[in-house]
């Protein structure tokens, strides 16, 4: 009992006391679409955690708005290849009509179709066509099926495989060709369409402080912690050749040089998405006895998330972070269905304002009339408790 009664007073002090610290983010709403996205800024991150799992989004209302998060968008890559063929024969056999196409030009390597194109002057017409192929003109397999058309202004003229093939040799069979049908180009084609993905990339020029000592420059750059850096550019007019070491990197020897009217510089360190957890991130250039090179400047490279959301234009959104430190990532629907939702056409907000609670708490002055108060309650609830207790066990 006075365990219990101990810890609910600890409680209540505790609760009476703490407070939430909170920054907040203004979101600048724009657009008609359903859906919004807003790129994280360099200082959400340096004052969010680190795994961004304490990002509350939040309407009017003060109520959470579900999101999620997006690294990047994809792009469709299409890799497509003609190759004309020509005809060496034709002929009819059993009511159905024949048609032997070859490569018109022969290759050293093998050539991969996905499909076959033609054209043709015939109009209004569509017939089924059976596709064989051949590596030699003489053992024939078979391949496909498909029907072509050309029907008014309508037209199928591709016949596409379920795999590619490199047959060298390919022969088409009409089961009949009472329209006369004839084709004027007939072509392989090899299309394959492949999808990049491609991250968010921002940059940024920060703060950086120089120290020149023991022949190395010591650059401390300000504003990194909890970015995924991509890389770090040093930009100067100096002609040099040097080493620089730097955390999360092995290291890389960079260099601007002028030989004989020809430049070569690579001034870049990359560093492939490694988050930094320092307030400073620090780098060092060994000079050797060399003198130390001027640096004009710094471009820092990372990769950025935006966060996604539904949003209305006329509602005002706040984005909350650096609550707790201790918070896991919030779990939403929204983000089972997030590629359907990156499909479509989504909104670009922005962060216009950051606010920062610098709140620290202040230890109260003890009110001693206060303090005797809840000694004498707690004092008399203990010895109640044990008179009680007492009485019981006679």
């Amino acid at each position: 009992m006075y365990r219990r009664i101990m810890s609910t007073i600890v409680l209540l002090l505790f609760f009476s006391t703490s407070t939430v610290l909170a920054h907040v983010a203004t979101i600048q709403i724009k657009g008609e679409n359903k859906y919004k996205a807003v790129r994280l800024t360099p200082e959400i991150y340096n004052n969010a955690n680190s795994d961004l799992s304490d990002l509350l989004i939040k309407n009017s209302s003060g109520e959470a708005v579900p999101y999620f998060l997006n690294t990047g968008f994809q792009t469709l890559n299409m890799d497509r290849e003609i190759y004309p063929m020509t005809l060496i024969h034709s002929y009819t056999k059993d009511n159905s009509f024949y048609f032997d196409y070859k490569l018109a030009t022969e290759r050293e390597r093998d050539t991969l179709a996905t499909s076959i194109e033609v054209t043709t002057g015939n109009m209004n017409f569509a017939k089924i066509v059976d596709v064989y192929g051949s590596y030699d003109n003489i053992h024939w397999e078979f391949v496909t099926n498909d029907k072509i058309y050309v029907i008014d202004d309508i037209s199928k003229l591709s016949i596409e495989f379920s795999e590619p093939n490199k047959y060298t040799h390919y022969r088409f069979r009409l089961a009949n060709n009472l329209e006369e049908i004839s084709f004027d180009t007939v072509n392989l084609v090899y299309s394959m369409n492949a999808r990049e993905n491609n991250y968010f990339i921002e940059s940024l020029s920060p703060v950086f402080h120089i120290e020149e000592k023991d022949q190395r420059t010591y650059i401390e750059i300000e504003g990194l912690r909890n970015l995924r850096l991509c890389d770090i550019t040093i930009e100067t007019d100096s002609m040099f050749k040097r080493r620089v070491i730097l955390p999360l990197s092995p290291g890389k020897e960079i260099y601007n040089l002028s030989v004989y009217d020809t430049s070569y510089s690579d001034t870049t360190i990359p560093l492939d998405g490694n988050i930094s957890q320092d307030e400073i991130y620090s780098m060092m250039i060994i000079n050797n006895d060399d003198k130390p090179i001027h640096i004009n400047g710094i471009t820092v490279s990372y990769y950025a998330d935006e966060v996604v959301f539904e949003g209305v234009s006329n509602e005002s959104y706040t984005l909350d972070f650096g609550v707790d430190a201790t918070r896991t990532s919030p779990v939403y629907d929204i983000a089972s269905y997030k590629e359907e939702i990156l499909k479509g056409t989504i909104d670009q907000v922005t962060i216009s304002n950051v606010s920062y609670d610098t709140t620290e708490e202040i230890p109260e002055k003890w009110d001693y009339k206060v303090v005797f108060n809840i000694v004498v309650i707690v004092t008399t609830v203990l010895l109640g408790g044990l008179i009680l207790s007492r009485l019981k066990h006679k």
